[in-house]
């Protein structure tokens, strides 16, 4: 099991990584997809990447692995308008990218969350099936 979470942490904050840095290298494509009720977008932009990427360390500091757990996973939650108004102008548009990019994008949102929290050891994989039965 700890391999696993070891596993799953590892790549969950290559991903935030990668992302982090996308967002301050290249921040153009992010700016459209910013809602109109965001202040400042390119700064939002930057301070979202900043935060990928401390989230993506923290991860990997035992002593800051668990806060960094929550705020990825609030970070996901956050995010989430941004997901949803990029699908909406893609798809409304038919010029960006199809449904079959958005559409596994927004339904796995709750994992992505989920998998902050175990990477961030704030819950834990299931170590095997309940033996307790329910009549």
């Amino acid at each position: 099991m700890e391999r696993r979470a070891t596993f799953a942490r590892w790549l969950l904050a290559m991903l935030y990584l990668a992302a982090g840095a996308a967002h301050l290298i290249l921040p153009g494509p992010f700016l459209g997809i910013v809602p109109h009720w965001v202040p400042a977008p390119a700064a939002t932009i930057a301070v979202t990447g900043a935060c990928e990427i401390a989230g993506a360390i923290g991860l990997l500091v035992p002593a800051t692995r668990k806060l960094a757990g929550i705020m990825l996973a609030l970070y996901a939650v956050c995010v989430f308008p941004a997901n949803i108004k990029h699908a909406i102008d893609d798809l409304s548009s038919g010029t960006g990218l199809p449904i079959w990019y958005h559409a596994p994008r927004l339904l796995l949102q709750p994992l992505i969350v989920w998998w902050a929290l175990l990477a961030g050891n704030v819950v834990r994989w299931r170590s095997k099936p309940s033996s307790r039965r329910y009549s």
